[in-house]
């Protein structure tokens, strides 16, 4: 080994980059990081690909937005005025 080195040159951040995927730090309720854990552990995956898994569901087409009160005022007064004929 050398007695010294000379990182002047050298850059902040992984080594390797991971393609598709960020590193990130993020705060999870404890009750919420323990479900997926025995969750996990029960079907034999990791419990960061189950989180992984439950957020893109979340974001999928799938996923439908909750019907708020100007969403339900404009489809009631759309839908009123066929009823009282």
């Amino acid at each position: 080994m050398k007695a010294e080195y000379d990182f002047s040159k050298g850059k902040r951040g992984a080594i390797l980059t991971s393609k598709g995927k960020t590193r990130i730090t993020i705060y999870i309720d404890d009750a919420i990081l323990e479900e997926f854990r025995a969750r996990a552990e029960g079907a034999g995956t990791g419990y960061q690909t189950m989180i992984n898994d439950a957020l893109k569901e979340y974001l999928t087409e799938r996923y439908e937005p909750p019907v708020t009160e100007s969403v339900l005022r404009r489809v009631l007064q759309e839908e009123m005025p066929k009823w009282e004929k």
